[in-house]
């Protein structure tokens, strides 16, 4: 029968008999059945190295001593991986789920990773409380959405040196870019809008600091990618038709009282359509539009985005639709690409969208047709 050396103090059960153990360690397991300690760790990370029956005495005597399992820092520093990857969001998980693409994209990305061997963990890029996560959490590789390249946890990320691949962000040096066909959606949509006969438009936008002043007046440099393609699309085909847009943003990536306060300027003199560059900033413009009288052949078409929100509001939502499982694999099978260090293999391909017309895209009143 085993019996507890003199370290052991904490209770656990050996058989029909319980006996009286501490912490439980590969020395512990190793002295009560003989053995090195080389030989019960090769029993839990190398049991080839074993035979079968001795295999099963040590993994019974560790059951019977309550032994926990190996250290998880300790194995992935043996094994020179975590079996983690993480994923920077330019929010907290809080705000940035309130967005179905984000849910979707995490989802697609969480099960890739899975079908590889690898468990997802998602970092805030805010360090208010002083923790960085991107700093702290062992992981392999990380995936970068939809984040500015000055936020601290890219800045982490660099100095770990750990592969990263860019989602939906600003250009970061040296890291390959996943994306969307931003600037061929956003022709589409504004091409929509044309071709109904509209010509007072206005551009919603984010991490653009406009408020409400035509598009010849003001540049419209931004630091984002996304929102560039997405503006490179509507300004092409609103230069095509002679039309100059309103655009009203905010130096944030998101949503914020800025931009509300500006929606609601823009709407005391409101265009026949607007554009803009998500599925809740179409839905904050037409909350605030509620209660305003109505005009009559008003249209509004939001940013790229998935169907499931724009299909579900009232009116539902013309949009442009984009495929967010092929985002969440391309971005996967690019980052899998930076660990293996493959040099040869070409950029990700920006990936297709569609345009989907739904009924909140009519023609203005009075527009022949």
């Amino acid at each position: 029968m085993l019996k507890p050396t003199g370290d052991l103090s904490a209770s656990g059960r050996m058989g029909s008999e319980v006996v009286e153990v501490g912490r439980v360690t590969l020395q512990t397991i190793a002295e009560h059945v003989g053995v090195s300690r080389m030989t019960v760790s090769n029993a839990f990370s190398r049991p080839d190295q074993l035979s079968e029956d001795l295999r099963a005495r040590i993994l019974t005597a560790a059951d019977d001593l309550g032994y926990a399992g190996p250290d998880p820092a300790a194995r992935a520093l043996a094994r020179g991986r975590t079996g983690v990857i993480g994923m920077v969001l330019t929010n907290s998980p809080k705000d940035a789920f309130t967005d179905d693409v984000a849910v979707g994209f995490v989802r697609a990305v969480a099960g890739s990773l899975a079908d590889e061997g690898y468990s997802l963990v998602l970092l805030h890029s805010s360090h208010d409380s002083g923790v960085v996560p991107a700093r702290d959490v062992a992981m392999d590789g990380a995936i970068v959405y939809s984040c500015a390249p000055a936020v601290s946890a890219f800045a982490a990320l660099r100095e770990r040196r750990l592969p990263i691949v860019n989602v939906e962000g600003s250009p970061l040096p040296g890291v390959p870019d996943v994306g969307i066909d931003n600037a061929s959606g956003a022709y589409e949509a504004a091409k929509h809008l044309i071709d109904l006969g509209h010509s007072r438009i206005a551009i919603v936008v984010a991490a653009l600091d406009i408020d409400d002043v035509p598009a010849s007046e003001t540049a419209l440099d931004t630091g984002s990618l996304t929102i560039a393609g997405r503006m490179d699309g509507w300004m092409r085909a609103l230069d095509e038709a002679g039309i100059v847009p309103r655009v009203v943003g905010t130096p944030a990536l998101g949503i914020d009282a800025v931009l509300r306060e500006r929606i609601d300027r823009m709407l005391d003199d409101p265009p026949t359509a607007v554009l803009a560059f998500s599925d809740l900033a179409a839905l904050e413009v037409m909350e605030r539009a509620r209660g305003r009288p109505p005009r009559p052949g008003a249209a509004l078409h939001r940013g790229l985005r998935r169907q499931p929100l724009s299909a579900r509001v009232s009116p539902a939502l013309t949009t442009v639709r984009q495929d967010v499982d092929a985002k969440g694999r391309a971005a996967v099978r690019a980052l899998l690409g930076v660990m293996r260090r493959d040099e040869l293999a070409p950029a990700p391909p920006l990936l297709p969208t569609a345009l989907v017309v739904r009924e909140s895209t009519s023609r203005p009143s009075g527009a022949p047709g």
